[in-house]
């Protein structure tokens, strides 16, 4: 279909069209003049999903950020929270409202306060605020003041049970912890005193680092001084090359100083002081091999025990796991309390809501544009169906066919279109003599 049978169509069936904007608009009028208006208010909290707890200094990931919303959305949508609004804003105890609960459907069976609870859900929304951690709850009422009312207490009934949900969370968690501390403080009794009645029965004492005390006392040994292993070896006196120097400075100034020269004399002296030192430590030298049969039986001392150290130090390891496990705990549990008494629970509620000055419905621009748009594709498929329904040739563009030549064509003139115009206004031009018409 051309666009010009498409505007002949139109055309054609206008009146079909108007009728259907008319009908659209009227519709559209009385409905907002007999509705009653409906006001909106909105409440605003922000939520601390960006910042530590105040108490664990975790923070929620921006991978579960969008579930973590989506939920504390339909958090404010549960009956939970409505229940505990329509209790603020006394709605439980109020005479009209058990007026209309009574009036309601039979085949409502709900109970009052689910029942007016479900009149808080139906008139509640949320919504984060685009590229901001803004909640913002509102609440469409029969009148401004209601709206405020209701979004306000929607927030605050919304931050309180958010905050009691995280305390109990604390709390059982909290309970959790304890148990399993209770649990790891009597294992870990129970290991150290494995532990000790290990060391008591084998002699085996070990300090912090886990070093029992042979151990101990064989490094010591090796850190003593030179120790000979070898029984062949020839002690080497530690002084000889000082006393090879002396020897050499002494003869040197020999050649160039007198046999009574004062500097002469006192370089004997030094020499002969070196030579007594390189005595005595040759003496200390040749007990040599008595510090080396006592290393050698230290070290046999600590190779027989080997076993029950190793051992010894299984037990003081499974000690140190179950104390560092039980510290954790400890302080987990600490925390959790702290987080179950804390009043900052990541929520900032921000400004009150405010009574809005125009209604949310009817939107009268809105209303009448909209109606008119419908009533105008309304009459447009009205008209194409009863075209295709009873269709007319109202143009050469209608007998053309798919693949079927175009034989001729017969138009009227301009002279005759001027003609039929004078004829249409000059009726009687048409009678002949007679009466009749030509």
């Amino acid at each position: 279909m051309s666009p010009i049978q498409f505007l002949r169509i139109l055309w054609a069936r206008r009146i079909i069209i108007i009728v259907a904007l008319l009908a659209s608009i009227v519709a559209a009028v009385l409905v907002g003049t007999m509705l009653p208006a409906r006001y909106k208010a909105n409440s605003r909290v922000m939520l601390d999903i960006v910042k530590p707890d105040p108490v664990t200094g975790e923070m929620i990931s921006s991978t579960f950020a969008r579930a973590y919303v989506g939920t504390q959305i339909e958090l404010i949508k549960d009956y939970r929270i409505a229940g505990r609004v329509a209790d603020m804003l006394g709605w439980t105890s109020s005479p009209a409202m058990a007026a209309a609960y009574a009036r309601r459907s039979s085949d409502d069976t709900r109970d009052f306060r689910r029942w007016v609870a479900q009149r808080v859900i139906d008139g509640t929304d949320a919504r984060l605020i685009e590229g901001s951690n803004i909640l913002e709850i509102s609440y469409v009422g029969s009148t401004p003041e209601q709206s405020a009312q209701v979004a306000d207490a929607l927030r605050r009934a919304y931050v309180d049970q958010a905050v009691a949900f995280k305390r109990e969370d604390a709390v059982n968690n909290a309970d959790f912890f304890r148990k399993q501390t209770d649990q790891l403080r009597d294992q870990l009794r129970t290991a150290e005193k494995r532990k000790t009645d290990f060391e008591t029965a084998n002699g085996v004492v070990l300090d912090a680092q886990n070093n029992d005390q042979e151990s101990i006392r064989l490094a010591a040994l090796a850190g003593a001084g030179p120790i000979v292993s070898a029984p062949m070896m020839a002690p080497v006196n530690p002084v000889a090359g000082q006393l090879a120097q002396a020897d050499a400075a002494i003869a040197s100034a020999e050649k160039v100083l007198g046999p009574n020269n004062p500097d002469l004399l006192n370089m004997r002296r030094q020499r002969d002081a070196i030579a007594a030192s390189g005595r005595a430590a040759s003496v200390a030298i040749a007990q040599g091999p008595n510090i080396a049969q006592i290393y050698g039986a230290q070290q046999a001392k600590v190779l027989a025990q080997r076993g029950k150290v190793d051992e010894a130090r299984q037990l003081a390891t499974d000690v140190s796991v179950l104390r560092e496990q039980y510290q954790k705990a400890a302080t987990r549990i600490a925390e959790l309390e702290q987080q179950s008494q804390a009043s900052d629970m990541g929520f900032t509620m921000l400004g009150n809501a405010v009574a809005p000055q125009s209604p949310d419905f009817p939107k009268w621009p809105l209303l009448i544009f909209g109606s008119f748009g419908l009533g105008a594709a309304l009459g447009v498929l009205v008209s194409l169906i009863i075209e295709l329904i009873s269709r007319r040739v109202r143009g050469m563009e209608d007998l053309r066919y798919h693949k079927v030549p175009v034989l001729g064509m017969m138009t009227i003139t301009d002279a005759a279109k001027r003609r039929r115009a004078l004829l249409g206004r000059f009726p009687f031009l048409t009678s002949r003599p007679g009466g009749e018409q030509a």
